[in-house]
């Protein structure tokens, strides 16, 4: 280590002017890779199940996305999404987390200035039979210190910081976007379990009148005991399907308090009215530009993280090379305050100390490997990351374009159901056939009914699972 230091005695006004100059020319050195953006990936140039195609673009995670909920046209489920904003606990978290990254930028920020102490203090000595008699000193001292970024290691530090927030500001917008879609789908399941228990209600009631028209026949001496016995069965386990709706109800209703940040026990919805039970579906473009994937939060995240590895690798690489202290100080001492600043009194001091690994058994090439290393995972992970992304989308638009065509399929088979239903509940009270048949045709009826209401749900699910997977909805883009 080699320590020079600059005492009390003058400088030449040439020392003095050489040392800041070139202080600023070492400054503009920099080791260590420069960052060329994210890692190349493998891009389709045009979505599979849908149309368009993708185009290479910086990241767009600031476009506004816009409240996607409200395609929905659900003015509940509005009011619940905004509460998610204030009061889910886990978005608490990720906003706690990104103002803790800010603070470290700020941090890493003030080490690029000099600091600066001021200090002082006053004594008194002496004592009985003491010569001198009693004596009093003050002192006060202006010191100043500062590491000049000659290699870049603070710079990198900052930038790696900053980086760091930038991902913490992604790991945000995901735990809101996370937060928003899972409550969107738990209220989508929830008004879907309304329709589908209302659904069962009026088969219930159909149900009854069929009990009650076999009661009568069988009062007649028309039907056959057995005919009751199985009108009471089917009639008791679509009450024990009904009782199995609420309970599915209550779990999705507890799910929602939780998201929105409210205790179970004091959070309750009421069923929708059967006319407004499902709401609609958004229409979804299937022809969407690449950007939206690169708004996706984690996608950013990812991203981000991979510029940070890269300038650690330049802070072990600056370990290679000197580092450089300045220091200053100025300060006075006096037996009495008032001769504090007298010039007489006044001491001042500048001091320069290099210090240079020699030797330390290969730990700098170690911490250089290890960065690298570092930086190489976090290109997998993004690389992982934008391909689990394209996944992502072609999945829900194939979800979306196959629901749909299901859809058309499943209404013709219910309208189909329940002519066979209303026919078959005709002919066995015409006498013409057994009560089997009609117990047979109402079940194909019932399925047919709540296969609809289903597939109207995973419809919806999925087009929030499309909106998820596109970053947050496409608003705010151009087309």
């Amino acid at each position: 280590m080699k320590n020079d230091t600059v005492s009390t005695h003058p400088v030449r006004s040439g020392r003095t002017a050489f040392l800041p100059a070139l202080v600023l020319a070492l400054t503009a050195c920099a080791v260590g890779p420069t960052y060329q953006g994210p890692p190349p990936v493998e891009t389709p140039v045009a979505f599979r199940q849908g149309q368009g195609e993708w185009i290479r673009v910086v990241p767009a995670d600031t476009l506004e996305r816009g409240p996607w909920w409200q395609l929905f046209g659900d003015p509940v489920l509005n009011d619940l999404a905004a509460s998610v904003e204030v009061s889910n606990q886990n978005v608490a978290a990720a906003v706690a987390a990104y103002a803790q990254a800010r603070a470290l930028v700020a941090e890493q920020r003030a080490s690029l200035f000099p600091s600066v102490v001021l200090d002082g203090g006053g004594s008194r000595t002496g004592g009985e039979g003491s010569a001198t008699g009693t004596r009093r000193s003050y002192d006060v001292t202006l010191g100043a210190g500062w590491e000049p970024d000659v290699w870049g290691r603070l710079r990198r530090g900052v930038a790696g910081a900053r980086a760091g927030e930038q991902a913490s500001a992604a790991d945000l917008a995901a735990a809101r976007l996370s937060a928003q879609g899972e409550l969107a789908v738990n209220y989508l399941n929830l008004r879907g379990t309304d329709a589908q228990r209302a659904l069962l209600v009026q088969t219930l009631q159909g149900y009854q009148r069929a009990l009650t028209i076999t009661n009568n026949r069988y009062q007649a001496g028309i039907a056959a005991r057995t005919d009751v016995l199985q009108a009471e069965t089917q009639l008791a386990n679509a009450q024990a399907e009904l009782l199995g709706l609420d309970r599915q109800r209550a779990q999705l209703e507890n799910a929602i308090a939780v998201l929105v940040g409210r205790a179970p026990g004091n959070f309750s919805l009421p069923p929708a009215l059967a006319s407004a039970a499902v709401p609609q579906v958004p229409d979804v473009p299937l022809a969407l530009p690449s950007t939206l994937l690169l708004r996706r939060p984690d996608v950013v995240s990812a991203e981000r993280r991979v510029a940070a590895a890269n300038e650690n690798i330049g802070i072990a690489q600056s370990a290679w090379f000197p580092s450089l202290q300045l220091s200053g100080s100025a300060g006075a001492g006096a037996a009495a305050i008032g001769d504090l600043f007298s010039a007489g009194s006044l001491v001042w001091a500048l001091g320069v100390s290099l210090a240079q690994s020699v030797f330390d058994g290969g730990a700098i090439n170690a911490r250089i490997a290890r960065s690298r290393a570092a930086f190489d995972q976090a290109a997998a992970q993004y690389r992982q990351t934008v391909l689990v992304a394209f996944q992502d989308v072609e999945d829900q638009l194939a979800a979306a374009r196959i629901l749909g065509e299901q859809l058309a399929l499943r209404q013709q088979a219910a309208r189909a159901a329940d002519l066979v239903e209303q026919q078959v509940l005709n002919r066995y009270q015409a006498g013409q056939v057994g009560f089997t048949e009609v117990i047979t045709a109402q079940a194909t009826a019932q399925a047919a009914r709540r296969n609809l209401v289903q597939l109207q749900a995973d419809r919806q699910v999925a087009a929030v699972a499309l909106i998820q997977a596109l970053g947050g909805g496409w608003q705010g883009l151009p087309r």
